[in-house]
């Protein structure tokens, strides 16, 4: 890996983990930029497709996967999630930190594709706290929050796939951001990230 290309920094979390508040204050540094991810499904109010999601038929994102051009993609409530191939690869040949803000399934394929990314689990701090969240939106029906709860589940089953875990508190979502900033600087200091390092040093 060069020393000057980007991390690949996945984060994944349940529904109500507060990953979107998270990420946005780790893309307020000049370092880090964010991959939008494209989705069938439909937008809420105040999304903006380009900036949330790109917002693209069921029809026109199987096209896409077909032609290879998705990093990873996966299937979730009944809509596709998936990162652009082409953009992904823009950011980090640029050396800024890619974020992913990816569903678990998305992750695991990430990390087998790219064994150096650093996939991170962003987790309220309980059960409980996560279905007040989601229930304090009021944006969704009944039937969607059970069943959000349900693959909160199934998520959290898969926390040892992850590299770190990190824990968002209750208005302390800053907190839970340099947490994952402290991450990504000692990836970059990591041993393998820097090749050849003796050399490097008795020859400079």
């Amino acid at each position: 890996m060069t020393e000057n290309k980007g991390i690949m920094l996945v984060v994944s979390g349940p529904a109500g983990s507060g990953k979107g508040t998270v990420n946005a204050m780790l893309l307020k540094r000049d370092d880090f930029a964010f991959s939008v991810s494209a989705t069938t499904r439909a937008a809420r109010p105040g999304e903006v497709d380009g900036v949330n999601y790109h917002f693209i038929t069921r029809e026109s994102f199987l096209e896409r996967i077909d032609s290879g051009d998705m990093l990873e993609y996966t299937e979730y409530c009944g809509n596709f999630y998936g990162t652009p191939l082409k953009e992904a690869e823009e950011v980090l040949r640029s050396g800024k930190n890619l974020i992913l803000e990816i569903e678990v399934e998305g992750a695991m394929n990430v990390k087998r594709k790219y064994p150096d990314a650093v996939l991170v689990l962003l987790l309220p701090p309980s059960y409980s706290v996560q279905e007040a969240r989601l229930r304090g939106r009021g944006t969704e029906t009944e039937e969607k929050i059970l069943l959000r709860l349900a693959r909160a589940k199934e998520e959290v089953a898969l926390a040892d796939c992850y590299d770190y875990v990190v824990y968002n508190y209750d208005d302390k979502a800053d907190e839970a951001a340099a947490h994952i900033l402290s991450i990504v600087d000692a990836e970059k200091c990591s041993i393998k990230r820097n090749d050849r390092v003796a050399d490097k040093y008795l020859n400079s």
